[in-house]
């Protein structure tokens, strides 16, 4: 469920309730990917696109990436205003203890709202006296470079886009897409629409590989980070509207 009943108020009854934004953004991500893959299917089969058809497949996908990032971001601001509010939906006084600590704790970080995203993870954690992700651990280092990726797309800046051999001397300093490249390249298929001359970023790197490793790491990431906290997701009501394809 994406709204969560709290109680009863008024004479008339009204009712208040919390909205749960990860969730539609986790479903729509989704969404989004799946109807980016059908038209890369569509390619397979009959051939080239014509351009309506590529700029929605562009538009899929660059917004699937979007959305699976502010999932992130709404979920661990969400699990703060649940603390913060005393909003606890669980039963168990282990779980209420620990999100009053929560939200207590984070009231007392100096900043802590202004954190960069993926630190409010790292933090609440051992707030909670739990180990935080380790440099390394796979789902962690990826949701770190998909973060840079919506950086990057959210506030952009032009720049020169070098396109040379990959052995090819050069002066130049090293751009954005080759940052990028360095990063992800071996990590998902590349964009079937992208001309061959184009650089990886954001050419190549966009296609529905992309969107799929954003979303599957995402849920990975934000799986064991309740499981650490021993919370149940908010998600869960939804798993399985979570394909990708």
């Amino acid at each position: 469920m994406d709204k969560i009943p709290l109680e009863m108020i008024g004479e008339e009854s009204a009712i208040r309730f919390r909205d749960c934004f990860s969730v539609r953004y986790i479903q729509s991500a989704a969404v989004l990917c799946r109807l980016g893959y059908g038209i890369e299917k569509t390619r397979a089969a009959s051939g080239p696109l014509p351009q309506d058809l590529l700029l929605q497949h562009e538009a899929f996908i660059l917004n699937s990436v979007l959305s699976t990032v502010s999932f992130l971001e709404s979920t661990v601001n969400e699990l703060y205003a649940d603390a913060a509010d005393d909003a606890y939906f669980f039963a168990d006084e282990e779980h209420e203890v620990l999100l009053r600590t929560i939200g207590e704790k984070w009231h007392n970080e100096k900043n802590f709202d202004r954190a960069p995203l993926i630190s409010k993870y790292q933090k609440i954690l051992p707030i909670a006296g739990k180990p935080p992700f380790e440099d390394g651990d796979q789902a962690y280092e990826n949701v770190r470079s998909l973060i840079e990726i919506r950086n990057h797309l959210m506030h952009y800046k032009r720049e020169w886009v070098v396109i040379r051999d990959r052995g090819a001397a050069g002066d130049c300093d090293e751009t954005t897409a080759q940052k990028f490249e360095k990063t992800l390249r071996k990590k998902f298929a590349t964009n079937p629409f992208a001309q061959k001359n184009l650089p990886f970023f954001p050419d190549k790197c966009l296609g529905h590989g992309c969107a799929e490793w954003a979303i599957v790491n995402s849920v990975i990431f934000t799986d064991e980070f309740f499981r650490r906290l021993g919370l149940p997701v908010p998600y869960e009501g939804v798993r399985d509207e979570l394909a990708t394809r």
